[in-house]
């Protein structure tokens, strides 16, 4: 049925005459491309930031600890059965402290996490990440295990000996002061991520001494969700049937906050990015005006011979969908392409220009992590797609209206 107007739409595109070689076509196709890339970059950049705070940090860190004013027996039947609810994965006798851990030159604060090394596996992704030594090392008195940026803050190796100053006291005659441990390095991690900086990992037991409780005692209980957005879920599940004078609390406590922000951050930059979308599809209602108007004396003549005036609209609309459907699919390619080699891309341009273009430090990780999703595929095509018809139908339609006598006149 508009098997002509179509083959014409296509001929108007690769004519040298046509819209292919008019300069709002080319800038069209440009832009789209250009809009559809950054797209693609910003939203596949933006979901591996979001995998890696989920797997690297919430991966290591508690989703939920189970608290008490007092000391809690984790053997305790009640406490066991509480936490046997829908959506704990796993759970186990915690030990957080705060402190300071340092070399003969040099110290930094850390979080000190009193763990049971023979179940970390089924509590964090850590046993996966360790470089040097093992977790399986810590002993119940001794033995430390940091991350990698730590051990070379410190320049400190697996086997040195380190000090650590915690944040609980001891007292004797001449009064009271932190308590400090010196130990050996037994094993190193590394992350890529913020925990590299921070965190410290001893034995529970070891822990459990520094905080004086007695044997089968612990100050929380740390719990692994199935979901960890239904923690606050879990975690309610848990207390309700525990005395009144425990609590608990979650990651969102402490990465919360930068969830947030990298999820605001996604919109906001998705919604500039789509703005530049739709000008460059706007940019396709020029492209067509231009072709009409070096195509008036073909459209009046077509008309002459017959042809319809929504033959002529289709001539029109096949042209905008096919210099979109171009701009769209350069633009996923290219969109693609940089994200796969956007690591490499800012180290060249880091060395070439000495200038560090992105401060990584700002952010959790060291690198530019990326994912790619389907369904985001699809929306900024369909999208893209949309506003491209929405320009090309107004000049679509002005040209059907054109009068073959009016044009004609002046040949």
């Amino acid at each position: 049925m508009f098997k002509l107007p179509i083959s014409l739409g296509i001929r108007y595109l690769t004519s040298s005459k046509g819209a292919y070689g008019s300069f709002y076509s080319i800038i069209s196709i440009i832009g789209l491309t250009i809009g559809v890339g950054a797209l693609i970059i910003v939203l596949s950049v933006m979901n591996g930031f979001e995998r890696e705070l989920q797997t690297r940090i919430l991966g290591v860190i508690p989703h939920a600890l189970i608290k008490s004013d007092n000391p809690i027996n984790y053997n305790d039947k009640t406490i066991n059965d509480s936490l046997n609810v829908e959506g704990v994965e796993a759970f186990g006798p915690y030990i957080e402290l705060q402190g300071l851990i340092g070399s003969d030159d040099r110290s930094r604060g850390v979080f000190i996490s009193g763990i049971v090394p023979e179940s970390e596996n089924k509590m964090s992704i850590l046993p996966e990440f360790m470089v040097r030594g093992s977790l399986s090392d810590l002993k119940d008195k001794s033995g430390v295990v940091i991350g990698s940026w730590l051990s070379r803050y410190l320049n400190l190796s697996l086997g040195d000996e380190v000090t650590v100053f915690t944040n609980t006291t001891r007292t004797n005659i001449f009064g009271t002061y932190p308590r400090t441990i010196k130990t050996k390095i037994v094993g190193i991690f590394e992350l890529n991520a913020e925990p590299d900086q921070s965190l410290v990992l001893i034995h529970h037991n070891f822990a459990r001494n520094l905080v004086s409780l007695e044997e089968g005692y612990t100050s929380s209980i740390r719990i692994k969700t199935k979901n960890l957005f239904e923690v606050d879920r879990v975690g309610y599940s848990v207390i309700n049937q525990l005395p009144t004078d425990y609590f608990f609390s979650t990651w969102k406590l402490t990465q919360g906050t930068l969830f947030k922000a990298i999820q605001m951050e996604k919109r906001l930059v998705s919604l500039l990015m789509f703005l530049i979308v739709t000008v460059a599809s706007f940019l396709i209602l020029t492209a067509i005006v231009t072709t009409v108007k070096s195509k008036e004396r073909e459209i009046a003549v077509l008309k002459t011979l017959g042809m319809r005036d929504l033959d002529i609209t289709v001539i029109f609309l096949t042209l905008g969908l096919l210099i979109s459907l171009i701009g769209i699919a350069l633009g996923l390619i290219l969109g693609v392409f940089i994200t796969l080699n956007l690591n490499n891309i800012i180290y060249l341009s880091d060395v070439l220009f000495n200038y560090r273009f992105l401060d990584l430090d700002a952010y959790f990780i060291s690198y530019f992590p990326y994912e790619f999703r389907l369904n985001q595929f699809a929306f900024t095509t369909i999208s893209a797609m949309i506003c491209s018809i929405l320009f090309a139908i107004y000049p679509s339609v002005k040209a059907s209206k054109l009068e073959p006598v009016e044009i004609l006149r002046y040949e």
